[in-house]
């Protein structure tokens, strides 16, 4: 019987952790990578998560699998902005240098919107489909939030007007935020609200949703890691928001 139970125990572990790395293409035909958690019912919510900048789908090791113990299934994507995180590196960036395509914040959407097409085509059954950005990615969900019709809630950690040096307005996130129809969750470190509260204004009051950390917490989705002392803090937040889906 123990044997038994190790064994059941092991199988569930392995269960939650799996994961596949795929590849799709953008419209411009670069290949993205992607890692796909998805042990639970193809019923279930879908996450689609994008890394901060200099970053990769490595960004994701460890809250990937813990959102799939919530029940949703998940896919970690490498934009094409980014770099190295946790020992995985950014395959869809180094694809897109040897090309000799552009890799600024600005360059990555087109990647994220493909990776919204890739799920709605091969996800067809699952019941909600969420986006979630870090960092400049998180600005992105946002303006990607306000402009499609085919995602059902967006959560930003520590999104900012990160883009007049790729020539768009200095508001370019804000001015967008007013046509988020879907539920919005934003959070960042204590310090960086000052950053993000005007885009978080001009959602509509029945679909925005915040929080900051008692503490100072830390920038884009690393906020989450169990290393930093205050991790349990965020996810209670996430949890909550997630109640709505």
């Amino acid at each position: 019987m123990k044997n038994l139970l190790l064994l059941t125990f092991v199988a569930a572990s392995l269960l939650v952790s799996a994961k596949e790395t795929v590849t799709f293409k953008a419209a411009d035909g670069l290949e993205i990578t992607a890692d796909v958690y998805a042990p639970n019912d193809l019923k279930s919510n879908m996450i689609i998560l994008f890394h901060q900048a200099g970053w990769s789908r490595g960004e994701y090791n460890e809250i990937a699998p813990k959102l799939n113990k919530l029940g949703y299934n998940c896919i970690a994507i490498d934009q094409r902005s980014g770099g190295e995180i946790n020992g995985v590196e950014n395959e869809t960036f180094k694809r897109a240098e040897k090309q000799g395509l552009g890799t600024t914040y600005v360059d990555a959407k087109p990647d994220m919107d493909a990776a919204i097409d890739y799920v709605n085509k091969t996800y067809k059954s699952a019941k909600n489909i969420l986006i979630w950005g870090s960092s400049y990615s998180a600005g992105l969900v946002l303006k990607i939030a306000s402009e499609r019709e085919d995602i059902d809630g967006v959560l930003a950690f520590s999104p900012g007007e990160y883009y007049k040096k790729m020539g768009k307005p200095s508001d370019w996130i804000e001015q967008s935020a007013k046509n988020i129809k879907v539920p919005a969750f934003i959070t960042s470190a204590k310090m960086e609200k000052k950053q993000w509260w005007k885009i978080a204004s001009q959602i509509p009051a029945d679909n925005r949703a915040y929080f900051l950390p008692t503490k100072l917490g830390k920038h884009g989705s690393r906020a989450l890691w169990s290393k930093f002392s205050d991790s349990s803090e965020y996810w209670v937040a996430v949890k909550g928001f997630f109640e709505l889906f």
